[in-house]
């Protein structure tokens, strides 16, 4: 074990290398001259020339591609073009109030749409069956601007059950105040395609020889489906939650945005905005290493959740 992760951390590093020069040739040759952007339409060259030396954009690349490089290895990217923070403060200060709506949210969104795949299991082909995924159908063909719009009005605005915007200092405060609507509203939007995938699964699972080997031995209907075929069927639901697991670390940007969320998700959108480069770097890094991060995890997972699995 300890071999093979070592091994696949060693790995890791060609890829982190490939992801570092993207990203620095993008930001270099693609993303145009951040001196510009900064100085305004009121600029003179002495000015665009000042900006590029503050910046240290006015050195050579090799020379900037190390300090990036630097950056990465001590977490340190300085501060922002825009706000003068320091970027690491940023995401510190971000990331909390998008693991309260997010970390939440994936645990529902996953619970509940693996009990219902399990649950229509049991009555595949049927009715029920059917107008459920014709529910999930329609309700991944409407947007999600559709839903925050209409749940804004109705449960906030009309109801007035939940504030239409706003954010506290007290954790539990946010979690059941300000978070729930949203919560609620990214359920609505992300249980339908959870549910999809996951019957997929199971019903791939039930037409196996060991579920009617099973059936034969007299084994229940239900601990057919809630023991054997859930636990074949984890494999590739755990392959799809840990995909989607660094997206945490994003945040939801449309939430956020329109929730008034101080989250990572609404930070990305202002420093796009403003071509707040370090702070889109930054972040880019750092979801490049968790997401190597959670492929390692998602292997070792599997193993776990069944034996028969060997890791070479």
């Amino acid at each position: 074990m300890s071999a093979y992760i070592l091994r696949r951390l060693w790995q890791m590093l060609p890829t982190l290398l490939g992801v570092i020069l993207l990203v620095f040739f993008l930001f270099n040759w693609v993303g145009g001259d951040p001196a510009y952007l900064l100085a305004g339409k009121m600029s003179n060259p002495v000015q665009i020339a000042e900006i590029r030396a503050q910046l240290g954009i006015d050195k050579p690349y090799y020379v900037q591609l190390g300090i990036f490089i630097q950056q990465i290895a001590t977490f340190n990217f300085g501060v922002s073009w825009s706000t003068g923070e320091t970027v690491s403060s940023i995401i510190s200060t971000r990331m909390g109030p998008s693991l309260t709506v997010l970390i939440p949210l994936t645990i529902l969104e996953t619970a509940i749409a693996i009990a219902l795949a399990l649950s229509i299991a049991f009555i595949r082909g049927s009715l029920t069956d059917r107008m459920v995924m014709i529910a999930c159908t329609v309700g991944m063909s409407v947007s999600i601007l559709v839903y925050i719009i209409v749940g804004q009005y109705v449960f906030a605005y009309q109801l007035g059950l939940f504030p239409v915007q706003g954010w506290g200092n007290n954790f539990f405060e946010n979690l059941f105040r300000y978070s729930a609507l949203p919560i609620l509203i990214a359920l609505a939007v992300s249980v339908a395609p959870d549910l999809r995938l996951f019957r997929s699964f199971v019903l791939d699972e039930v037409n196996q020889d060991y579920v009617r080997t099973a059936r034969a031995k007299g084994l229940s209907e239900r601990r057919i489906v809630w023991v054997h075929v859930l636990r074949n069927a984890s494999i590739p639901i755990i392959t799809h939650v840990m995909a989607n697991l660094p997206a945490l670390l994003i945040g939801a940007f449309l939430i956020e945005r329109f929730f008034g969320i101080p989250g990572i998700g609404r930070e990305i959108i202002l420093a796009v905005e403003r071509s707040d480069f370090p702070v889109i770097k930054a972040i880019t890094i750092y979801v490049a290493i968790v997401t190597m991060i959670f492929n390692l995890l998602t292997d070792l997972l599997y193993q776990a959740v069944d034996p028969r699995i060997k890791l070479k």
